[in-house]
């Protein structure tokens, strides 16, 4: 039998190559996903992060009962931070503050990365609490 036919007689040689292609990535446990807290936000403020070495805007977040919370974010190529202010956000809200150009990133908000430097903030289909938990 051909190397790239399946026992069924379809071709496989197409889908070993693109296996191949896909970088590796390290297998979480769904133990390792219980461990992060990802909550829905509201952006109440936005504003440039002039220090940054890669453009950012600080975000002041209100996460309902655990409070407002704050974070840089590289946004800059896609939203201006007018266009940020009232948008509900997903964020891992249990990691360790960090201070990015002296500013305290309390909170990582979350977004798809089509390309380097490019973010696509996730959002929710309709209006949720803040606070909302992410399952």
């Amino acid at each position: 039998m051909d190397s790239n036919k399946h026992s069924n007689g379809a071709d496989t040689g197409s889908v070993n190559a693109a296996e191949e292609a896909q970088p590796q990535v390290a297998q979480a446990t769904i133990e390792d996903f219980m461990k992060l807290d990802i909550r829905i936000g509201t952006i109440v403020e936005a504003s440039p992060l002039d220090k940054a070495r890669k453009p950012a805007i600080k975000l002041l977040i209100d996460f309902g009962p655990l409070g407002l919370k704050r974070s840089s974010a590289q946004l800059t190529v896609r939203y201006t931070p007018e266009a940020l202010i009232g948008r509900q956000i997903a964020a891992v809200v249990n990691f360790p503050p960090r201070k990015i150009a002296g500013f305290p990133s309390e909170v990582l908000v979350l977004g798809g990365v089509p390309e380097e430097g490019d973010v696509v903030l996730l959002r929710t289909d309709e209006a949720v609490p803040n606070g909302t938990p992410i399952a």
